[in-house]
């Protein structure tokens, strides 16, 4: 038998870093949503006690390094499961681009093995567990639109933001998480409002959420990667409301309101950018 688990991509409406902590993660505060760009992920479960891992893309591990791995076997040593499983991967989320792709891999196989398992744990067990995979696991398990805190495992689930259509540019290049947060000076951060986002969002205000995105880690990216700022300056100059950097990058969100403006802006960026998309925002639970 196989079962099929949708692994949709998440981009970060704010990113706010709030401090250092003594485990060496950073406080932060993150609005995060969900769009239809996904990868598929295929799960077979095994009689034998074997977890075995194959992603279509070369910058991928196929072995205990993947995040997906790590959650499979997360779940079999915490719920003491003796069956395998063989877990899938088509990949439409760039890799290292600041979309959460492994990480929404991750929670998918969390939720897949679930079912497949009939093991009836509830989603904040699983995000709870996805905890110790990864910090944006706890919100792929969700994968709504959610403010998180702490180092990114807790988890408001907010409504849907007012917006329908974004424009994802990836320049050809790959950030590290962790580079980017140990370059990161806290001090004169120019910090996004979390609570006028969080107001737009409730008020389902386009213009007031598009006048207050904000990433303080594009501090970093950008200097490290100028042509992150470029796309920036691009996607402006095209007309996206709110242009911001997604996670620790390098992926550019230009949010816009309209589908046929969302064509044309793809249209324009397309020989400027590697990798363009005209994603849908989902923003709402689709895991239940």
């Amino acid at each position: 038998m196989v079962f099929f688990e949708n692994a949709p991509a998440k981009i970060t409406l704010s990113v706010d870093v709030l401090g250092k902590r003594v485990d060496g993660y950073h406080d932060v505060e993150m609005v995060m949503t969900t769009v239809d760009l996904a990868d598929r992920v295929a799960l077979t479960s095994l009689e034998v006690d074997y977890i075995d891992v194959s992603a279509d893309n070369q910058y991928v591990p196929n072995d205990e390094r993947n995040l997906a791995y790590k959650a499979a076997l997360a779940l079999k040593n915490k719920y003491h499961i003796t069956r395998g499983v063989r877990i899938d991967i088509e990949k439409n989320i760039p890799v290292s681009a600041g979309l959460g792709g492994g990480s929404s891999d991750a929670a998918a196989v969390l939720r897949g093995l679930n079912k497949l398992w009939d093991l009836d744990i509830p989603l904040s067990e699983l995000a709870d567990l996805g905890a110790s995979i990864g910090s944006d696991v706890p919100f792929c398990v969700y994968g709504s639109t959610a403010l998180a805190s702490g180092r990114g495992e807790i988890i408001e689930e907010l409504s849907p933001p007012p917006v329908t259509w974004a424009i994802l540019a990836k320049p050809n290049i790959g950030v590290s998480t962790r580079v980017i947060f140990n370059q990161l000076t806290l001090e004169n951060l120019p910090h996004p409002n979390t609570k006028r986002i969080l107001e737009a969002i409730n008020q389902q205000d386009f213009y007031k959420l598009c006048d207050h995105v904000g990433n303080v880690l594009e501090t970093v990216t950008t200097s490290l990667y100028p042509n992150v700022q470029r796309i920036k300056e691009k996607m402006v100059q095209a007309g996206s409301k709110g242009v911001l950097m997604s996670g620790s990058g390098p992926t550019v969100v230009g949010l816009v309101e309209h589908q046929h403006k969302a064509i044309r802006i793809y249209n324009g960026l397309r020989g400027f950018c590697d990798e363009v998309y005209v994603v849908r925002i989902i923003g709402y639970s689709t895991t239940c």
